[in-house]
């Protein structure tokens, strides 16, 4: 990837993952993890997300179109408020295209 894309993707990664949030930082890098692992990330770290959340991380990660109202309300019912939940969205969404990113980016360079 070029350093111009490199910058984008830092400047991505630091708008959602830092400490800007309503979320602990801590959860939004799990979650962004998680979700890059279950993407293709190539390189794997260990994430720890709540069993609550796994299944709403998972499907953004996997299945995005399939989100429901009811996977929302579980959430919420969890004791997630709307600022956490999007929080919880953005963090799994970017973990998702980044580890599809990566997967990519060396499955062109001969790495897989």
């Amino acid at each position: 990837m070029s350093e111009r894309y490199a910058t984008f993707v830092r400047r991505l990664r630091d708008a959602v993952l830092g400490p800007a949030g309503t979320t602990d930082p801590s959860l939004r890098t799990a979650v962004e993890q998680s979700a890059a692992i279950a993407g293709g990330r190539v390189r794997t770290e260990p994430a720890v997300v709540p069993a609550a959340l796994r299944p709403y991380v998972d499907t953004i990660a996997r299945h995005a179109y399939r989100v429901t109202d009811s996977d929302v309300d579980a959430l919420r019912r969890a004791g997630y408020s709307e600022d956490a939940i999007f929080d919880i969205t953005a963090s799994a969404a970017l973990g998702a295209g980044l580890g599809r990113l990566e997967r990519g980016l060396a499955a062109l360079k001969g790495e897989l």
